[in-house]
C-alpha cells in the first residue's frame, strides 16, 4: 500500500523510466520490448489507481507529479505516431489474409 507523497512519486518516476524505454522499443521496432514494458508499466498504474486516492499532494510533490504525468503523456503520444502506422499494415495484411481465406472456402483452393 501506498501511504506516504514520496512512494507515490517513485511509482510515478518508474512509469515515466517505463515510457521513455518504451518510447525506445517503438523507436527500434522492438515489438516485443514494447509489449514486456507495457505490461510493466500497467502493472504500476493499477499499483496507483488501487492507493493513490489515499495520498494528498501539495507544492513541489505535486508539481513533480504533474511533470511525470506531462513526461508519460508525451511520451505516450510519439509511441502512438510510431506504431499506429505499423498497426495499419498489421489489420491490412489480417484484412487481406481473411479475404483469401474466405476466397479459398467460397472457391477452393487452385
Amino acid at each position: 500500500m501506498l501511504t506516504t507523497t514520496e512512494q507515490v512519486l517513485v511509482i510515478y518516476e518508474s512509469m515515466a523510466q517505463l515510457s521513455t524505454a518504451m518510447l525506445a522499443a517503438a523507436r527500434d521496432g522492438d515489438w516485443d520490448r514494447l509489449t514486456e514494458l507495457e505490461r510493466d508499466c500497467a502493472a504500476q498504474l493499477r499499483i496507483l489507481q488501487a492507493h493513490e486516492a489515499t495520498v494528498a499532494m501539495h507544492g513541489p510533490a505535486r508539481t513533480r507529479k504533474i511533470a511525470l504525468i506531462r513526461n508519460i503523456l508525451t511520451d505516450d503520444r510519439a509511441i502512438r505516431d510510431l506504431t499506429m502506422p505499423w498497426m495499419a499494415q498489421l489489420s491490412a495484411l489480417i484484412g487481406n489474409t481473411r479475404a483469401q481465406s474466405r476466397l479459398a472456402s467460397a472457391y477452393g483452393a487452385v
